[in-house]
Parts: structure tokens; C-alpha cells; sequence
């Protein structure tokens, strides 16, 4: 299964009867699936097939879908509102057995605001049903365009994605040749360290300065670092080579990448091995900002 963005964008338009419709649906990152839903008065009624739709297609990702829908061709029904033009003509004359004036005219009476009602015509259950029917099938074609964008993308990242896990795969093994961190290395610079406080005072226990050696020795390895980074890189190429929504999974293995480069950055004794793990933090932080974009 292929990887897949959260990011995409989709369109898709048609038309039933006398209705026009079309949808438009974006897509950004999220921590969980978020439809948010526009939809045109009179139309709720699709919104549950809707959001099965986008729940079978998609698992992550905050989505805004949005519905227009115009009628067209549907001959509008003129009424006379009688009872609003009877006290119209109820008032005319009133006023004509006080004033001398022109009788109205039909034109002006029926250019008085509610007098005359202009509304679509009345729609059939039949017609509306299957305009409903035509506006949901539109959502799944657009949330399938979509989806097939969000993969298309999803492919471009698993290659970000590879590449910086080859760089922190070839830190670690930098970091594995150091030549500070080898026992050897160790032990003559704590040797060293020992001889010098030895010099300058004979107070010193060396029995009790060879422990502390070994301790702290044995604290400066990081041997358990490098091996977790290994296992956490060759973990996160067999999702990434798996697909399907692997995105919580791979913010997961960021975060463990993400502290045992710092547990080596405060173990380290030794410059080069420092610079090394600064550099893995750095990669690491890389990596998990592209994460952020997986499903």
C-alpha cells in the first residue's frame, strides 16, 4: 500500500434535472480525520452518506468540503398575494373621498412590494431525491480524486522521507567509527586524567580514583544509543516501504530517534563524537517535520 500526504485539493461538478451542483475539498494535516461540512440550506440530508464516504477513503487529515448548488430551468410561479392587493384597493379608496387623484393603475398596483410573489417552482420528491443522489456521488468522486492526490504526493515524501533516514543511518555509523569512543581511547585519557590529579596531590585514594574511571566510563558508553538508532532507522524503512496510514507510527519512532541522539550528545566525551550527534539531532528534527505531513 502506497504512502499517502494529508495534503491534497479536489473538484468536482455535474448536474441533475434542474439542479447544478459542485464540490470542492481541501485537505491539510491533522492529528485525527476532521470533515468539516458546508452545505447549502435544504441539504443536510446528504451529510451522513457524506461522511461515510470520507471515513472509507481517508483516515487523517482536516478536510473542508464545501457544496454549492444552484436550479436552473424550473419555470418560476407568479401569486398574487389577494389579500395584500384587497386592502391596497380598501385604502385607494379611502383616500380617493378625500383627495382628488388619478385611479390607480394596474401597473401600479402591481409594483407594490407584496402584491406580487415570484418563487421556483415547486419541486418533486422524486426530483430532489435524485439530485441528492447525484451531489453524494459527486462527493465520492472527489474524495477519491483527492485521495489519489494525497498519494501522489505521499510518494514524493516516502523519497524525503528514505533519504533522511540513509543520513541518519550513516551518522550512526560515523558515530560507531569514532575514534574517542573506543575502550582503549577511554581508558588512557581517564588514565591521563587520574596521572594528573595523582601529581598534584598525594590525598588521593587510587583504588577509589579507579572506580570513578570505571564509572564514569561505563556512563560516557553509548553503545545502547547507536544500536537503538540502527533498530528505530530499519523500523521506520519497513513502514515507509509498507505504506497505509503509518503516520502516528512514524512520529513515534521521530520522537525515540529524536532522544537517543540527545542521550548521546550528553553522553559523549569526545568533540567529533559531539559533532556528530548535534548533526543527528539535526537530521532527526528533519525528518520528524516531513512526518508531520504522513497520514
Amino acid at each position: 500500500m502506497a504512502l499517502s500526504s494529508m495534503t491534497g485539493f479536489a473538484r468536482s461538478h455535474g448536474a441533475c434535472g434542474s439542479y447544478a451542483w459542485a464540490w470542492e475539498i481541501k485537505s491539510v494535516n491533522g492529528k485525527g480525520l476532521d470533515l468539516r461540512l458546508r452545505l447549502p440550506s435544504g441539504w443536510d440530508a446528504v451529510e451522513a452518506v457524506v461522511r461515510a464516504r470520507a471515513a472509507e477513503a481517508l483516515s487523517r487529515g482536516s478536510i473542508q468540503a464545501s457544496l454549492t448548488v444552484e436550479r436552473s430551468g424550473a419555470a418560476p410561479v407568479v401569486h398574487v398575494n389577494t389579500a395584500v392587493l384587497e386592502a391596497v384597493l380598501a385604502a385607494a379608496r379611502q383616500l380617493s373621498r378625500r383627495v382628488e387623484a388619478t385611479p390607480p393603475t394596474l401597473d401600479g398596483l402591481l409594483g407594490l412590494k407584496g402584491v406580487i410573489e415570484v418563487s421556483d417552482a415547486a419541486e418533486s420528491e422524486e426530483e430532489k431525491r435524485s439530485a441528492e443522489a447525484a451531489v453524494t456521488a459527486g462527493f465520492a468522486e472527489a474524495i477519491t480524486a483527492l485521495a489519489g492526490m494525497r498519494r501522489h504526493e505521499g510518494a514524493a515524501l516516502a523519497r524525503v522521507l528514505a533519504a533522511r533516514l540513509d543520513e541518519i543511518a550513516a551518522l550512526t555509523e560515523r558515530a560507531e567509527l569514532v575514534p574517542g569512543r573506543r575502550p582503549e581511547a577511554i581508558r588512557a585519557r581517564l588514565a591521563e586524567q587520574i596521572a594528573a590529579l595523582l601529581a598534584q596531590s598525594d590525598r588521593f585514594d587510587p583504588d577509589r580514583l579507579h572506580q570513578e574511571a570505571i564509572l564514569i566510563a561505563t556512563k560516557a558508553d553509548v553503545r545502547e544509543e547507536l544500536d537503538r538508532l540502527a533498530a528505530h532507522v530499519a523500523q521506520a524503512k519497513v513502514l515507509i516501504e509498507k505504506g497505509g496510514s503509518i503516520g502516528r507510527r512514524l512520529d513515534f519512532l521521530a520522537q525515540e530517534l529524536n532522544r537517543e541522539a540527545n542521550t548521546l550528545c550528553a553522553k559523549s566525551n569526545d568533540v567529533e563524537l559531539t559533532n556528530i550527534g548535534l548533526e543527528l539531532k539535526a537530521a532527526v528534527e528533519q525528518f520528524r517535520e516531513q512526518v508531520q505531513n504522513v497520514e
